[in-house]
């Protein structure tokens, strides 16, 4: 068989397929759903995205304030080292919710596959020097960290001086205990 043929054949299948199911009701007949369907279909090719519904998160702990949250969590996410910066990421994931748990689930997988950062014994400490919540962004605040990243092994971070960095974070509160949800570092 040639490939033009089985071409021919696939479409002629797919089309008596597809007559069969707008036979059997799967067709759109102007019904609240397949109009629904249809907005989901325009949106996806939009945007590339399938919006689907929220999945339960379960958290670990949580926080009385928002600012301990943000605090805490900061703290936690700029001081490392490469043989626990992915069971730290983890640990801070499940205590978190979102695109910030998303983030640091992609980012502990990262890590533990980066052969550089294992190699060179590559570490960051630093402090949080202020939390500040964003004018007119509810539960938004900035976060200011200066951090000095070094390596025992890596000449390439020998002698580096510490730097400033800005953070955004976004807090959820769940139940009585306040969780990020959001974490974006923007310097």
């Amino acid at each position: 068989m040639s490939p033009r043929w089985i071409t021919l054949v696939l479409a002629a299948l797919l089309a008596a397929a597809l007559s069969g199911c707008a036979a059997l009701g799967g067709g759109t007949n102007g019904s609240a759903e397949s109009r629904a369907d249809a907005r989901t279909v325009a949106r996806a090719d939009r945007t590339h995205e399938v919006p689907t519904p929220r999945r339960r998160e379960r958290v670990v702990g949580g926080w009385p304030t928002p600012e301990q949250a943000v605090r805490a969590f900061a703290t936690a996410y700029v001081n490392w080292t490469a043989a626990n910066v992915s069971a730290r990421l983890k640990a801070l994931a499940r205590r978190s919710i979102g695109q910030a748990r998303a983030t640091l689930e992609l980012q502990a997988r990262e890590v533990a596959a980066d052969r550089e950062l294992h190699r060179g014994r590559i570490a960051n400490t630093g402090t949080v020097e202020a939390v500040g919540a964003l004018t007119g962004s509810p539960h938004r605040y900035a976060v200011v960290t200066r951090e000095r990243t070094s390596a025992t092994d890596d000449a390439a971070y020998r002698g580096l001086a510490s730097e400033w960095h800005v953070s955004v974070a976004t807090v959820t509160l769940l139940g009585r205990r306040w969780v990020l949800s959001g974490w974006q570092p923007e310097s």
